[in-house]
């Protein structure tokens, strides 16, 4: 099974990367978009039984690998 896992800025972190990439669409006559939040995106192909734990696993891995819990939170897709 496929685990997608999206990791993003905690709401109260700065992203300068995210407002940087706001400018330059506002510049670009992008003036609807009103913020931009960056992030991470990862697939894991996780051999399990269930989906239970194809969740379990990828909830581990983020938390030990893919995201700094300090800064960061995650989301779990599975399919």
């Amino acid at each position: 099974m496929r685990a997608r896992v999206f990791v993003t800025l905690k709401p109260s972190v700065f992203d300068p990367q995210g407002t940087t990439v706001a400018e330059a669409l506002h510049a670009l006559g992008y003036a609807a978009v009103k913020d931009v939040r960056q992030g991470k995106y990862f697939e894991l192909e996780i051999d399990a039984g269930s989906e239970d734990e194809v969740r379990r696993l990828a909830a581990e891995a983020a938390d030990k690998l893919l995201a700094n819990p300090v800064i960061e939170s995650y989301r779990i897709e599975v399919s």
